[in-house]
């Protein structure tokens, strides 16, 4: 089958450049190549297709009606071929992004540039905090922070989130203010979901100091917005990204806490399905999203 696809093919060209001559220039081939390809065809059809003269070609009435098919398998091979290239080489399509939920407020900042530039391409946001099946879902690139799970997937570094420690000014006036590492421990701590309550919190100090100190976990949640609005209504401490609270602490609803002590910095990625060849459209976005954790971009990572 698939041969005979082919020399259907070699038969549209044929008579889509008028001689065998003119087929075998585009196919890259020779003449009596290209004759041979229509003759087998023929022979597989049972039947005469073209009617060779010394000077020109003619369809006969099968081949008329054969030849239809054929140009049309043909034309659409090649708008296949166009549509793959452009997907390729220009950013189209609908763009599949998936992104924890505290990130993805920052996403429209950072893609707007791309979406403006390029009206041929749409955006869909899929908002989890939970690992979601990135294949089931059909995405094209999903935003992670920090240990990156073992997958097929290929990880491009777009940069990195300060963490900090953070706790709501009405918490800190009941309980008070910790002014080490160690007056931590004393203290209820909010904490993304592990499958444990108590961790090693890894603080990093002055002079390359470091601090691990065990704390447990008054509340657990698998989503850092959640976590986030139980820290600004005082139920606790918790570890946040400088970029999740920026707004929280410009506003006064959580106070930063031990500022010369901070936890490792997340890094940010940007998984895509394969290495190698990536549509344009996966391209573009993730150069937008470096250009915009750039020190010289908008202000999203300090």
């Amino acid at each position: 089958m698939i041969e005979q696809l082919k020399r259907m093919a070699v038969l549209a060209v044929v008579v889509e450049q008028g001689s065998m001559k003119g087929a075998a220039r585009v196919l890259g081939t020779t003449a009596s190549a290209v004759s041979q390809q229509v003759r087998q065809l023929e022979r597989d059809m049972g039947v005469t297709l073209l009617v060779r003269t010394t000077r020109k070609l003619r369809l006969t009435a099968a081949g008329q009606r054969f030849h239809e098919g054929c140009a049309a398998m043909l034309a659409a091979a090649r708008y296949a071929g166009e549509q793959l290239a452009q997907l390729r080489d220009a950013p189209v399509g609908e763009l599949r992004v998936s992104s924890p939920v505290g990130f993805a407020r920052h996403l429209g900042p950072a893609l707007a540039p791309l979406l403006a530039a390029n009206p041929g391409l749409s955006l869909h946001l899929q908002v989890d905090d939970a690992l979601i099946d990135l294949v089931e879902q059909r995405i094209d690139l999903a935003i992670r922070f920090g240990r990156l799970p073992d997958s097929t997937w290929v990880a491009h570094r777009l940069g990195e989130m300060r963490m900090m420690l953070c706790a709501a000014p009405a918490y800190l006036a009941a309980r008070g203010v910790p002014v080490t590492p160690a007056d931590l421990l004393s203290h209820d701590w909010l904490r993304t979901a592990g499958g444990s309550l108590g961790a090693t919190l890894e603080l990093h100090g002055p002079g390359g100091a470091v601090e691990r100190l065990r704390v447990q976990a008054r509340v657990t949640s698998n989503n850092q917005l959640s976590l986030q609005q139980m820290c600004e209504a005082g139920l606790g401490v918790a570890v946040m990204g400088d970029l999740d609270v920026e707004e929280a602490l410009k506003a006064g609803r959580l106070v930063p806490l031990l500022p010369h002590w901070h936890p490792p910095p997340l890094g940010m990625y940007a998984l895509t399905p394969r290495p190698d060849v990536q549509p344009a459209k996966v391209r573009f976005a993730i150069e937008a999203l470096r250009r915009a954790m750039a020190p010289s971009g908008p202000k999203m990572l300090a």
